[in-house]
């Protein structure tokens, strides 16, 4: 029998919930319109039944209780946006035992227990939606499974964590510190209480394994993606970034390389001219490349509840049309049908440029010890950079090297941060140019 509605049930009331509940009810006219069938929000789960959040719900039932909207036979979709691993994992892994589709948003879950929740979703034959797990209201993980689905996917850089892009951006426009950005970031609403994990790299992390994963077709445990923050950027940093015509932002990168996987997040130094160099504020943007599409680029907001209302919303409508179709899992829940586990490269095979800044003491031969140290771990240098002049005192000296190989880079620095002629430990930040240009 044909479906007369499909009916969804929405497990978190929080800001993502409110946002996902507006675009079902404001936008419910349309939505119908292009389903052919309209989508009910029957019922919403969470802890607080009573605050108001500006919604008119009409015949939506609150409830406190998640198993029971589980349970509901009525219930056709069961959406997930509490977040965190407990107990999100075991409602999805409910809602899927009960043949359930289920969408959600959390990438944190999916970054480390999304095999077990991938496997058990084909096992059931329902479909597993997460377009919003990545990059708010950008649809990039449907992009990846559908309209790259031909290319050989060569890499990704994105931008996909906005506290420490709105950080960057002020740090880069107004000459501020990083901790008097971040205090403002908080008041602001944009950076949590605990601000870890946005500004050490850890979201950014979560998002990167799901990236790589759909990108390659392979499973990616979450601790072997490199992850580094932003906490340790200073002005002078983005003053020197200035001179060299680049700025910094923390990027997410993933890259077939030999037969091996590339997934590491960390600040990294792009030329100012590339159109990933001037998403400031809070914005997300994503530069995948495909060997027959060639680059693309997709920009947009990657947070807040009506941007990742609209992913999660999207994927509740992708599954009404299977439902309405009378199919099932239609789409592969990761992406591809055959998998194959690929070597994630240890970060000190990687190759890269890389931005050395010393804090050397001003005297004769300095300059040549250090260099000296550089060419022994075979890292040829571009161009140095000194300012001012302090005899006997620490200054900062500036070389930018060509390509050379992370370890390598990481020997020469032990042992330079040792000399009498450095002041301290070197501050080094990778920088990416061609791949994408």
């Amino acid at each position: 029998m044909a479906k007369t509605s499909i009916n969804v049930g929405i497990i978190g009331f929080g800001t993502v919930g409110t946002g996902t509940a507006r675009i079902l009810i404001e936008n419910a006219d349309v939505i119908e319109r292009r389903l052919g069938v309209p989508v009910t929000l029957k019922t919403i789960s969470d802890l607080d039944v009573k605050r108001d959040r500006g919604i008119k719900l009409g015949s939506t039932k609150l409830t406190s209780d998640a198993k029971a909207l589980i349970a509901d036979p009525d219930i056709d979709v069961v959406v997930e946006l509490i977040g965190g691993y407990k107990p999100a994992k075991a409602f999805i892994l409910e809602a899927i035992r009960n043949r359930k589709h289920v969408v959600t948003a959390n990438k944190a879950l999916l970054a480390v227990h999304g095999e077990e929740i991938y496997a058990a979703a084909e096992q059931a034959g329902v479909t597993l939606g997460y377009e919003a797990s990545v990059a708010g209201g950008i649809p990039i993980l449907k992009s990846l499974k559908e309209g790259l689905a031909a290319n050989r996917i060569e890499s990704i850089y994105g931008i996909v964590n906005g506290t420490c892009n709105y950080i960057l951006t002020s740090m880069t426009n107004e000459g501020r510190r990083f901790d008097e950005v971040l205090k403002e970031a908080q008041a602001k609403g944009y950076a949590e209480a605990d601000p870890t994990f946005d500004i050490e790299g850890v979201d950014s992390a979560h998002k990167l394994s799901i990236l790589t994963m759909l990108a390659f077709g392979t499973p990616v445990r979450f601790e072997d993606v490199y992850t580094e923050g932003i906490s340790k950027i200073t002005p002078l940093d983005i003053e020197f970034a200035r001179d060299l015509g680049c700025k910094i932002k923390l990027l997410a990168i993933t890259k077939m390389v030999n037969g091996e996987v590339e997934a590491r997040v960390h600040p990294t130094m792009v030329p100012g001219s590339f159109p990933i160099a001037t998403v400031d504020g809070v914005f997300n943007a994503l530069f995948v490349k495909g060997n027959a599409v060639g680059n693309t680029l997709f920009y947009g907001r990657g947070a807040g509840d009506m941007p990742t209302g609209s992913a999660v919303v999207a994927d509740i409508m992708d599954i009404g049309r299977d439902i309405a179709a009378g199919c099932a899992n239609r789409m592969p829940v990761a992406a591809f049908r055959k998998r194959e586990p690929l070597r994630v490269r240890r970060m000190d095979d990687i190759t890269s440029s890389y931005y050395l800044r010393f804090s050397a003491i001003d005297r004769p031969g300095v300059l040549s010890r250090i260099s000296g140290v550089l060419g022994k771990n075979n890292i040829s240098i571009e161009s140095v950079i000194q300012k001012g002049r302090q005899a006997a005192e620490a200054v900062p000296l500036v070389m930018m090297s060509h390509e050379a190989v992370e370890r390598n880079v990481r020997n020469a620095l032990a042992e330079i941060d040792k000399m009498d002629c450095v002041a301290g430990p070197t501050m080094f930040i990778r920088m990416e140019g061609s791949g994408i240009a």
